[in-house]
């Protein structure tokens, strides 16, 4: 006769007591092995986030070879005043409609706080800085011209003003008054003293 309850195999599963004591044994190995490689892989992780958010860049400032490593979204206008303690450059409005932030780039006027430093590797940077060799030598003819043209307003956009109005002195857009009105629009826009402004950049542009 076969019973009506046949004993199980050997094969069979093993009791959920050994079963319960193999998991348990096989969560703690990896539950340890977590614990030891967690820290380390989590400043790996944080190394290489920190690493992928900075970069190294070269460029030359006013003739001098200058090398910082800056988070990927530092502009030109903070790298300048923050980092090589350049303060000339005037933080305006932080958009680029005032002008008071404008530098030269490998001599094209540009916005300093619309401009990426991390683009700007190689570069050659001309700040109001730079005009002038010293404190005790003469002004740069433009410099000059705004001094006796008495071209100040309130002054705080004059640095832009006088970088802006070199690149139109080197683009050739200082044929006439209108011509340079044209072109130095976006530093002179709110300036009420943009006609002695225009006189100056004729006069050391003539």
């Amino acid at each position: 006769m076969v019973s009506e309850n046949p004993q199980p195999p050997d094969s069979a599963e093993e009791p959920p007591a050994a079963l319960s004591r193999r998991t348990f044994i096989a969560a703690s190995a990896v539950s340890g092995a977590a614990a030891v490689a967690g820290p380390a892989l989590l400043g790996a992780e944080t190394a290489a986030a920190a690493d992928a958010s900075s970069s190294r860049v070269s460029l030359t400032v006013n003739g001098t070879r200058r090398t910082v490593t800056v988070d990927n979204r530092t502009s030109l206008l903070d790298l300048l005043r923050e980092h090589f303690g350049l303060t000339g450059t005037k933080k305006g409005c932080d958009a680029g409609a005032c002008g008071a932030c404008t530098v030269l780039v490998d001599g094209r006027r540009v916005n300093g706080c619309l401009t990426l430093a991390v683009r700007l590797d190689g570069a050659q940077v001309t700040t109001v800085e730079g005009l002038s060799p010293g404190d005790d030598g003469p002004l740069h003819p433009l410099q000059q011209a705004f001094v006796d043209q008495d071209a100040f307003q309130c002054g705080y956009c004059t640095p832009g003003q006088i970088m802006s109005g070199l690149g139109c002195m080197q683009e050739g857009h200082t044929g006439s008054p209108e011509e340079i009105r044209e072109w130095m629009s976006g530093n002179i826009c709110r300036c009420g003293c943009y006609v002695k402004i225009v006189k100056a950049i004729q006069q050391a542009g003539s």
